[in-house]
């Protein structure tokens, strides 16, 4: 998915954003964007446990591109929401330098937008609900849903692409997309070199 989105920064400028698919030239740019924003202990974070050897859903892997720079990111994973199949978002990271030109906005419109054309039914994320409301997410819709480690409850909001999508959906929100052939390598030889110092 390709699209081109002109932001309004304030009355006198603006600026063009380009929201594309990942590509892998973006992956050091990607994890070094991460790393910024939410710290060296990212992947201890309970979300990361249904990301963890697994590949991104098709087509729902997503860069903000700005003045030719990666500047945002957002991925979206399958998951089975206590029985229900869904998506989980996460994380959505946008450069600190940039964020006053909406690109988180855009970014999680775009991703909704192209999970909804896909034909998904159902979105999870962990985060502040005053921010992801405007989206339409909501505690309700997830409130008899759990993830596998702590979190705080308040936290956990799901949005019904789908109307009933995640109706009877009750307990442990668990991985369920392609396993990441590469990642398990280099898991592997990072164990290695850990156990060899």
């Amino acid at each position: 998915m390709t699209a081109s989105t002109t932001l309004a920064v304030s009355q006198a400028h603006e600026a063009t954003v380009s929201i594309r698919a990942e590509r892998a030239a973006d992956v050091a740019a990607r994890e070094a964007l991460l790393d910024a924003c939410f710290g060296a202990s990212r992947n201890a974070r309970t979300c990361q446990r249904l990301r963890d050897g697994r590949r991104p859903a098709e087509g729902l892997a997503l860069s903000a591109m700005h003045l030719g720079r990666l500047v945002g990111t957002v991925r979206l994973w399958h998951v089975d929401a206590g029985g229900r199949p869904a998506l989980v978002l996460g994380p959505l990271a946008v450069d600190p330098s940039v964020r006053a030109l909406g690109i988180g906005a855009a970014l999680m419109q775009h991703a909704l937008e192209a999970a909804k054309a896909l034909g998904h039914g159902a979105v999870i994320l962990l985060g502040d609900e005053p921010y992801y409301v405007r989206f339409g997410f909501s505690r309700a819709v997830a409130e008899a849903l759990s993830l596998p480690g702590p979190f705080e409850r308040h936290r956990l909001l799901g949005l019904e692409l789908r109307a009933g999508a995640l109706d009877g959906a009750i307990g442990l929100i668990v991985p369920t997309g392609r396993p990441d052939d590469i990642a398990k390598p280099a898991r592997a030889g990072r164990r290695q070199l850990r156990r060899a110092a």
